[in-house]
């Protein structure tokens, strides 16, 4: 609920508007040209 911004249920019901987001949009939404040293052991993309 807290994702969507809303305090209660009544207000997840009926304030809140879902979004459709494409995997392009997924990946653009992705940190760009970082240097990764070490794998998060509790992260991964769908790219790979």
């Amino acid at each position: 609920m807290g994702c969507a911004g809303a305090a209660t249920l009544k207000d997840l019901r009926t304030k809140t508007r879902l979004r459709r987001i494409t995997n392009a949009g997924l990946i653009e939404s992705h940190p760009h040209d970082v240097t990764i040293t070490r794998e998060a052991p509790n992260y991964q993309t769908r790219m790979g």
